[in-house]
């Protein structure tokens, strides 16, 4: 599928580790699937960075990395924003309350582009029991309500990757990683979205 112009559609994948591939197997990120499902006439690029939060004053900022800059620059028509799982860590979570500030300014930066990108922000992936690397559950639900919030308050897409991975723990094997399958699934629920327009 092209543009009505003929072009290339271009998506920006935004996020951290999750989005940059950790847990999949090689060249198995939910980006490079994603690339298999839309097929000709569209271009995935990768712009996941391990670690990054979406909070300014978080830990390791996405707002200070190339990976940001290079996705402003890739000129998308598409923008799948995946960030929030690290904004659980204790020493980031004490800034929840700028959290639903900073996103809506992340958006409105690839908003405000020549392009004038549709924008979609995503539900995280569970964390499965426990958690990991400091990551919690219980933090997460919070950002997640924070992200519907955003979403409806200010007209952006929603794609729902935690309702998908809920019940499927076995493809998340490190707890916050979807393994190979689990980013197939989250590639099959960001093809729908942009797809349904």
């Amino acid at each position: 599928m092209f543009s009505s112009s003929g072009k290339v559609i271009r998506v920006a994948c935004v996020g951290d580790s999750i989005t940059e591939g950790s847990g999949a197997g090689e060249g198995m990120s939910y980006p490079a699937q994603l690339q298999q499902l839309l097929g000709a006439g569209w271009l995935v690029g990768n712009f996941g960075r391990s670690g990054c939060t979406l909070l300014k004053k978080g830990d390791f900022p996405y707002w200070n990395e190339s990976a940001y800059r290079n996705a402003l620059g890739f000129g998308p028509d598409e923008v799948v924003i995946l960030l929030g799982t690290n904004d659980t860590k204790p020493q980031n979570w004490r800034y929840r309350e700028e959290f639903l500030g900073d996103y809506l300014e992340l958006a409105e930066s690839f908003r405000a582009l020549a392009t004038r990108p549709r924008v979609h922000v995503c539900l995280p992936c569970p964390v499965i029991g426990e958690g990991n690397f400091d990551i919690t559950a219980g933090n997460l639900s919070a950002y997640l309500k924070m992200i519907r919030e955003l979403a409806f308050r200010h007209s952006l897409g929603l794609v729902d990757l935690h309702s998908i991975l809920v019940d499927k723990p076995a493809m998340i094997p490190d707890r916050v990683h979807p393994g190979t399958d689990g980013a197939g699934e989250m590639a099959k629920a960001v093809f729908a979205k942009l797809k349904a327009g």
